[in-house]
């Protein structure tokens, strides 16, 4: 059987044989946009006349196809993340403002080719894993019965799920670029901090933000990465993609970390606990081995994300909108807010000291392992399970994400087969 190309590789083979032309492309994105947009989707999208002309310039460049390797692609972005043209609404429309430079990680796609759709829905100021915090309307699943998409991505993943979109731009400071793409069966990668740029990028939490990407494939995720990253010499966060880690390994050659099962919550969901435990036996056989791993230290530095102090540096961007307009912010999103003003100085560096052990602790597994295996979630909820416990259940799906920018460690979430009712989706 021949290998299947990926939805960017297809795209660029019928545009290399002119099968496809970008005002086609762009045409079927008018048409779709046309019909509505019952998942709530997006908050604002490019013009009809500024897409075709994009088109149209694209067209007159085909030539250059080859040194353009996002030609033609339609993508989005999340409007947390400026882009000219488009207000910036991070999820709160008195907080909205027109930025007067693209952000540089959106600027490298543009300048490889890429139709920038619009801007997507998102969890109000990216504070949320549900989708459902939003003024602009809770996002659905794309697998239906009402199950939440996921945030705080929540309209980059749905774009991309429902085949709006190639690809989309997210970002991820507790697991919005891993939650939403385990939500809705798509791929979410978020690689280590500072290798994509957050200059132009709305903070949540500064130390720990990372732009994240959302594909179909993992192929597209890469070839979306190898774009986008590069370092901004005013984004004081920015740093080079290391050499040594771009060698592709043999998968043969990797070291599998793996928890046990038993030492893994499923919160009841035995569905996603079997489709785990199938999918960890499946990737085994491609690898050299695996080796029982400790969860307990990473879930420990997950915590102090909401548990700590943290939760305070969400503060230092929003504290001053926060105090002259409260009634702006949804009620969640304000309590979370508030609740960091609980933390002081000394509560900080106690958790800096805790954080740099388990960081220790996890440099160490490293000379064991290449590569840790673990759920991105461990159930999901429906829109109204969410309604009635939205701040611990919240909790719940960022479970086994949240260790992972406060240990500085690169994250894919990629789909493990189907699951055993369409109300549990299953990825690791």
């Amino acid at each position: 059987m021949a290998a299947q190309t990926s939805p960017l590789t297809d795209l660029r083979q019928a545009y290399t044989t002119g099968r496809r032309t970008t005002a086609d492309t762009v045409e079927q994105v008018l048409t779709e946009l046309a019909g509505g947009d019952d998942r709530h989707v997006w908050i604002s999208t490019v013009a009809e006349a500024d897409l075709r002309a994009r088109a149209a310039q694209l067209h007159g460049v085909r030539d250059r196809i080859d040194r353009l390797p996002l030609y033609g692609v339609p993508f989005a972005v999340k409007d947390n993340i400026d882009v000219t043209g488009l207000p910036t609404t991070a999820g709160c429309p008195e907080y909205a403002y027109r930025p007067e430079r693209t952000a540089p990680v959106v600027a490298r796609l543009l300048d490889a080719g890429a139709i920038l759709v619009g801007k997507t829905n998102l969890d109000q100021f990216a504070t949320g894993l549900t989708g459902s915090r939003s003024p602009y309307g809770s996002v659905e699943s794309v697998l239906g019965g009402g199950l939440v998409a996921g945030g705080s991505s929540s309209g980059s993943a749905v774009a991309v799920a429902a085949g709006s979109v190639a690809f989309s731009l997210g970002t991820d400071t507790a697991g919005s670029g891993r939650v939403p793409a385990a939500l809705n069966g798509i791929v979410g990668l978020k690689p280590t901090r500072g290798l994509l740029s957050t200059t132009g990028v709305v903070p949540a939490c500064r130390s720990l933000d990372c732009v994240s990407i959302f594909t179909a494939d993992v192929t597209d995720a890469a070839t979306v990465l190898g774009v986008a990253h590069g370092v901004c010499p005013d984004d004081p966060w920015s740093r080079p993609l290391p050499a040594h880690l771009v060698e592709p390994r043999d998968p043969a050659t990797l070291r599998l970390g793996v928890p046990p099962a038993g030492q893994l919550d499923f919160f009841g969901d035995s569905g996603q606990a079997d489709r785990y435990t199938l999918g960890v036996a499946e990737v085994t056989r491609a690898v050299a081995g695996t080796l029982p791993i400790e969860p307990g230290p990473l879930l420990e530095a997950g915590d102090l994300l909401y548990q700590g102090p943290w939760v305070a540096e969400r503060l230092a961007t929003l504290d001053e909108f926060l105090r002259a307009r409260p009634d702006a912010f949804l009620p969640v999103t304000r309590t979370v807010l508030e609740s960091g003003r609980r933390f002081d100085a000394v509560d900080t560096f106690r958790a800096l000291h805790r954080l740099r052990e388990l960081r220790a602790w996890t440099d160490r597994l490293w000379d064991r392992v290449d590569v840790l295996v673990l759920p991105t979630i461990g159930t999901t909820f429906t829109l109204a399970e969410i309604a009635e416990e939205p701040i611990a259940r919240n909790l719940v799906l960022g479970r086994y994400t949240q260790f992972v920018n406060l240990l500085d460690l690169a994250a894919v979430t990629i789909p493990n087969g189907s699951p055993r009712t369409a109300a549990r989706p299953a990825s690791p």
